[in-house]
């Protein structure tokens, strides 16, 4: 299995896999929850652990060869562009989820790119690994298959969404998805061009309508943080 487009990548001795390691991650991911504690280190000596810094599109529609990605921490963009270059974000991936081009068990990226979102750390295993462990871990088959129709579904909504719902409608819910959960209805490290790309819109566009969502006191904004000070009123609007 190949580095994918320069990210590093290093393979760790089970020792070092305690604390925030590959071993405690894999163990946290859903979809390993119903494996013993052997089974996992024997999963851990098969993975590699990635880096991969902000903005880095690390796969694309071009590269051979079948990969599953298991996140750490940071967040990934799965995006398509179209014929005019314009991108759009089909969902975003949060850390403890996996994702990645492997046919074998329906999940694939079907022209899609990843993008880091924030700074990641991944676990990456290959199709024999993952062959292998279906095979011996049929509960393991289970649980992707749960999670294929969690994230067919978010896709269905997501591009229901960009299809039926205004821009500030769009990005009203986008902002209220992105800070859901965080201390004080916060969220940092997010551009307007983020914002833009997951709304399907333009920056100039979302620039105006957060101006405006600020000019109504939904929200208040600094240098790439927006903070949420109406939620119900933010919640009317991404309903309209």
């Amino acid at each position: 299995m190949r580095i994918l487009h320069g990210i590093s990548r290093k393979r760790q001795p089970p020792a070092a896999a305690s604390g925030g390691g590959k071993l405690a991650l894999l163990s946290e991911t859903d979809i390993f929850r119903d494996l013993t504690p052997r089974d996992m280190e024997e999963i851990e000596r098969v993975t590699a652990m990635t880096t991969c810094r902000r903005g880095k599109v690390f796969y694309t529609p071009g590269e051979t060869g079948e990969v599953l990605f298991v996140l750490k921490q940071g967040r990934v963009n799965l995006f398509r562009i179209n014929p005019d270059g314009k991108k759009l974000v089909l969902t975003s991936v949060d850390a403890g989820t996996v994702f990645g081009e492997m046919s074998l068990i329906g999940q694939g990226m079907h022209d899609t790119f990843a993008e880091a979102a924030e700074e990641c750390t991944l676990c990456v295993m290959s199709r024999s690994d993952v062959e292998h462990l279906l095979v011996n871990k049929p509960q393991v088959a289970l649980r992707f298959l749960e999670l294929l129709a969690n994230r067919l579904s978010e896709v269905e909504t997501r591009l229901e969404t960009v299809a039926f719902k205004s821009v500030p409608a769009r990005l009203a819910a986008e902002i209220l998805r992105l800070t859901k959960g965080t201390p004080d209805e916060r969220v940092d490290g997010v551009s307007h061009q983020d914002l833009a790309d997951a709304v399907g819109s333009y920056r100039e566009t979302v620039t105006r309508i957060l101006n405006e969502f600020r000019r109504d006191g939904l929200i208040e904004l600094d240098r790439l943080s927006i903070s949420i000070k109406d939620a119900e009123g933010l919640k009317a609007l991404a309903e309209s």
